[in-house]
């Protein structure tokens, strides 16, 4: 399947920012990728640090998508985009590190959608989204590191 940021920009009727190429096909990534502020895992890197909790509550991830995050700086969503019955979707996770969002298990390949970053296609199986944080000098509370806002 050819799938490009047009045809799932129409999708889900999320407008794509004028910069980004929207005929070129929709590139599919099997293991670890960032978008913005967004890091995507396979599930099997964390898997000691991430877990679904026993009691998650599961969203199948509907054609026009489940907002995963709405960035900080812009306010654009990172949508999670996927055919029906492909993707299901929880954010009742415990993350030792409290960077997740939640996990997604896809059985076919489901893409990850933002205006101002195009997409990305994720490749069937578990994942972790989690945010991205970035290494700073020591703040006044000797923190060295910070979320990154996108």
């Amino acid at each position: 399947m050819n799938v490009t940021l047009a045809s799932l920009s129409h999708q889900t009727g999320l407008a794509v920012l004028d910069h980004l190429e929207r005929s070129a096909r929709v590139p599919v990534v099997d293991g670890l990728h960032a978008q913005g502020d967004l890091i995507v895992v396979p599930l099997a890197l964390i898997a000691s640090a991430v877990a679904v909790r026993p009691e998650a509550r599961w969203t199948d991830v509907p054609p026009e998508g489940v907002e995963l995050l709405r960035g900080a700086a812009g306010g654009n969503p990172h949508t999670l985009v996927a055919d029906p019955g492909t993707c299901r979707w929880t954010a009742d996770v415990a993350d030792a590190e409290g960077l997740a969002l939640g996990i997604f298990e896809a059985s076919a390949v489901v893409y990850l959608l933002h205006p101002e970053h195009g997409a990305t296609g994720c490749a069937s199986g578990a994942y972790v989204v989690r945010r991205q944080r970035e290494h700073i000098s020591p703040d006044w509370h000797g923190r060295t590191a910070r979320l990154v806002a996108d």
